[in-house]
Parts: structure tokens; C-alpha cells; sequence
């Protein structure tokens, strides 16, 4: 498994987003998230640490030396990614970091995208949903639209978190986010699960009408999974699906 041990790594060639310049808000030696889904590059959440959350000076200081050293070698990144060694938006200054960043942003290299890649488990959070609203790349998780899928594809850590509930604040950005699903298949505690069937696909497609997305990107495995049990989804399959999507009015990208 990955682990990123410096508050700001890369760049990064991501699939989706461009020369990606990561930042991790989270501890360098362990995995913190409010999911503990069963494909994290990451892996599964870890308990202990040694190293601290990173201060908003810290982050501040870090993003503007790194930023000044890469406009200095003309290597400008298309994109900042708020990413890491779990959820992002779980650092307790948040807001105030993605106020930093953005201004950052706009002295040294204001053609950069902003983005965040967040699992949707604290939007309903008012800091949390304001600082996304600001952002350019508002990227959000939503791997299904059946509860049972969702919850042993995510296994959410908090009791609040079921697909209602999130299609309920997704909506509420009112388009002004890009929805993420992971399609994958396997078995997970000796049970099965399949997001690309047509029931889970149909669901799916019916959730995305009711939020109303301004992107959405549909990918597969990339990188080993915690898990052995998981398979990957074929870009052939990625494509089919998308193209539903796509008839169905929405900006469809894969990442296969």
C-alpha cells in the first residue's frame, strides 16, 4: 500500500486531472479516514501514529515553496489536489487551508486548478460545504446508489452515512460538483457485490438526475487494493456505462 510521507508530494501524472500537485493534510505514517473502503490505494485505516496532522502554517509554507520551485523550473501544474493519506476534508482547518491555497494559487501560478478529492462524509459540515463551493475541482465520491453496494465497497466509519443521505447534500451543491464512482466487483466478508449490473447501473443513473452533477468521472482499480477479493472493471465496461450516462444528458470522462 501507498502512504505519502511529505505534507506535499508530486507532481503527479493523474489519469483525470492533469500534472497533479498533491497535498496531504493528514499524518505522513497513517491512513485517517471516515471510509475505509476496500479498494484505497492507501489501504485500510491504521490507529496509531507518530506524526502529527500538519498546521496550516506548515501546509502554507510547504505549498508556497514547492509552487515557487516549479514555476522557477517552468514546470506549472494543471492542477492542486487536495488528496493524501485519507479524507481530506477531516483537518480541522480546512476551510481556512483551502482559503490559503487558493490565494497561493492566484500570486504564483493562477492558470492551476484547485481540487479537491473528497468521500462526501462531512458536506453537510457548513466550513466544509463553503470551502468546496470555492474550489474549481469539487470532486466528490458516490460509488452507488444501493445502500448495501455503498456500505461494503466504503464501509463507512461514521453511522450517519447512507446513500440517502448523501444523494440528500449532494444535492444541495446544486450542480457545482463533479460526482467520482469506482466500479468494481468482488466479494468483500463473504459477500458479494457488483456495481456495474444493470440494477446498480439504472440506480446509479437515477441518482445523478437527482444531483445534478456538472462532471462525472467513472474509473477502476489503478493500483493493489488492501483486499485480494476485488477485481477490476474493464475499460470496455467503463465505456458502456458511460455512454448511458452520457444519453442521459451528462460530461462523462473514464479513466480505465
Amino acid at each position: 500500500m501507498i502512504l505519502f510521507d511529505q505534507i506535499i508530494f508530486g507532481p503527479i501524472r493523474s489519469r483525470r486531472l492533469g500534472l497533479s500537485l498533491g497535498i496531504n493534510l493528514l499524518p505522513i505514517d497513517a491512513k485517517i479516514c471516515s471510509f475505509n473502503c476496500i479498494y484505497c490505494e492507501c489501504g485500510f485505516n491504521t490507529n496509531m501514529q507518530e506524526s502529527p496532522i500538519p498546521t496550516r502554517q506548515h501546509v502554507k509554507e510547504a505549498l508556497e515553496a514547492k509552487l515557487n520551485e516549479m514555476v522557477g523550473e517552468n514546470q506549472i501544474p494543471d492542477v492542486i489536489t487536495f488528496a493524501g493519506n485519507g479524507e481530506p476534508t477531516l483537518h480541522p482547518e480546512f476551510d481556512k487551508i483551502i482559503d490559503d491555497t487558493i490565494a497561493l494559487r492566484d500570486l504564483i501560478c493562477p492558470t492551476a486548478k484547485v481540487s479537491v478529492l473528497s468521500n462526501s462524509t462531512k458536506i453537510h459540515k457548513p466550513y466544509i460545504f463553503s470551502a468546496l463551493n470555492k474550489i474549481d475541482n469539487n470532486i466528490l465520491k458516490f460509488d452507488s446508489a444501493i445502500d448495501r453496494t455503498m456500505k461494503l465497497m466504503d464501509c463507512p466509519v461514521g453511522t450517519h452515512v447512507n446513500v440517502d443521505w448523501l444523494i440528500e447534500n449532494l444535492k444541495k451543491f446544486e450542480g457545482r460538483l463533479i460526482i467520482q464512482t469506482m466500479f468494481l466487483r468482488g466479494e468483500y466478508k463473504g459477500e458479494k457485490f457488483d456495481n456495474t449490473t444493470v440494477e446498480e447501473v439504472e440506480a446509479w443513473l437515477n441518482a445523478l438526475a437527482e444531483i445534478r452533477p456538472k462532471q462525472v468521472m467513472i474509473y477502476s482499480l489503478d493500483r493493489e487494493a488492501p483486499t485480494n477479493t476485488v477485481q477490476k472493471v474493464a475499460v470496455e465496461e467503463l465505456n458502456a456505462i458511460a455512454e448511458k450516462a452520457r444519453a442521459k444528458g451528462f460530461d462523462v470522462s473514464v479513466a480505465g
